[in-house]
């Protein structure tokens, strides 16, 4: 049978009935393009709907940080300064394209915060009749290339020296913002809660009545039920996935996740899934795993401290790293 890996999280909603020590307050909306579903453990209402708007700006302000689409945010000012100079940045973001470089490093271009200036020659939204042609293909990766970037450390600036290149958090941003409104929380003193951006689930504490938050492989022909529930112990929880935004031309399914160094779409895995003790980490890898590949990837990854990853192929095969142990996990039928 084939099997999907989809993030489902467990909360306790609030009601309208009178509040109880640590009880669970939820709430969804909307930021950086994306469903936000937030949860935290607190007294009462007030001070649950308290940290939930604590969460919410730090949300929001990554996004005006990171934004490229936001023309006002620093990340658009490097971009639009392109062959021209540097931008001299806030050391939060200097300190996140740092970082997204060493993980570009560290997977050897499978990630590349620099795939934002890639030329749009894929379509996965059902327009695409035909391979696009090799030497476009080719063309459209000639401004990527995180190798090009310039960091100065002492100024905190960022030049991208190739007019038309661009960065974008796409791969990253989402991870960053949950771990940092997770971050917020706990320094407020909420022990326990959760905040899931569309699919990068950061997890901490436990549930009212002390049980694991659980993340869970279910079926694809059947969403409500389960294959096996997998605790989510202080860490994070990013699944990236093909089977809602891809094409199959000659019997081959092209992924809508583009591989940076070739600008070709990923093939054989319908998702991966990473655990990792951050949510940003977790979100890069994801991404990169798919372009690795299922060999390659799971031996990456089995090469990396508190990371894990399951993996679902083309076949429909399940894969896991050596720290995943499924036997010894719930199952349901």
């Amino acid at each position: 049978m084939t099997f999907r890996l989809l993030l489902i999280f467990a909360w306790i909603a609030s009601t309208g009935l009178a509040a109880q020590p640590d009880s669970s307050y939820h709430r969804a909306l909307k930021l950086m393009g994306c469903r936000f579903d937030l949860t935290v453990i607190a007294a009462d209402a007030k001070a649950g709907a308290r940290y939930l708007d604590l969460a919410v700006g730090e949300i929001s302000r990554i996004e005006r940080l990171i934004s490229s689409w936001d023309s006002a945010s620093q990340t658009s000012e490097v971009n639009r300064m392109a062959g021209i100079r540097a931008v001299v940045v806030d050391p939060e973001l200097y300190g996140l394209i740092s970082r997204a470089i060493g993980i570009s490093q560290l997977t050897d271009g499978a990630f590349d915060i620099s795939y934002a200036s890639m030329d749009k020659v894929w379509h996965f939204d059902g327009t695409m009749t035909a391979m696009p042609d090799p030497a476009v293909i080719a063309a459209s990766v000639d401004r990527v290339g995180y190798r090009r970037i310039v960091l100065n450390e002492e100024e905190h600036s960022v030049y991208l020296p190739v007019a038309g290149m661009k960065i974008g958090f796409g791969a990253i941003g989402k991870g960053y913002a949950a771990d940092r409104a997770r971050a917020l929380l706990e320094q407020s003193g909420v022990k326990a809660g959760i905040v899931n951006a569309s699919g990068d689930l950061t997890a901490w504490g436990k549930q009212p009545g002390g049980k694991d938050w659980l993340v869970a492989i279910t079926n694809p022909l059947n969403r409500a039920k389960a294959f096996a529930w997998l605790p989510v112990d202080n860490r994070a929880v990013v699944t990236s996935g093909d089977y809602e935004k891809y094409v199959t031309f000659d019997g081959t399914r092209y992924a809508h996740i583009i591989d940076p160094r070739t600008g070709y779409p990923a093939t054989g895995i319908v998702s991966a899934t990473v655990f990792a003790p951050k949510a940003e980490l977790a979100d890069a890898l994801a991404t990169s795993i798919f372009v690795m590949g299922t060999e390659i990837g799971l031996d990456f990854i089995n090469q990396l401290p508190g990371v894990d990853v399951i993996i679902i192929d083309g076949a429909g095969q399940l894969h896991t790293s050596a720290g995943i142990d499924l036997q010894n996990v719930s199952q349901h039928d």
